[in-house]
């Protein structure tokens, strides 16, 4: 397998700049140190649609995280998560009806009216 086969294989998460500024500020604004301290990604079970989306902040990841860097922030995935939402991007979103992030998931079958859950 060439070099750009086996690196087009890795799962990946890309960050949008925007995404990584706001997230990077909400963690300075907590005092942690976003040298070692990230944004946790993960899927839980629960939502009409069977999963959903969480995200916290951490100090530190753990062991067995994929551990991506996007705009000086880092974000962990713990290998559970990952098999739903590889090669997702996550962005933040302003506006009139509320801002947030919000995760562009290529592996999504469906999601729920609300946009809260999805299944793969």
């Amino acid at each position: 397998m060439s070099t750009d086969a086996a690196a087009e294989s890795v799962p990946k998460i890309e960050v949008t700049e925007t995404a990584a500024e706001e997230a990077t500020g909400l963690l300075r604004g907590e005092d942690y140190d976003t040298d070692i301290a990230g944004l946790r990604l993960f899927v839980q079970q629960g939502g009409c649609a069977g999963l959903s989306y969480g995200m916290r902040f951490d100090v530190e990841p753990e062991a067995d995280d994929e551990i991506y860097e996007h705009h000086g922030l880092r974000v962990f995935v713990d290998p559970a998560s990952m098999r739903y939402i590889e090669d997702s991007l996550l962005d933040y979103e302003g506006g009139l009806q509320g801002a947030g992030f919000h995760v562009e998931n290529p592996n999504v079958v469906s999601e729920c009216g609300c946009g809260e859950s999805f299944r793969t």
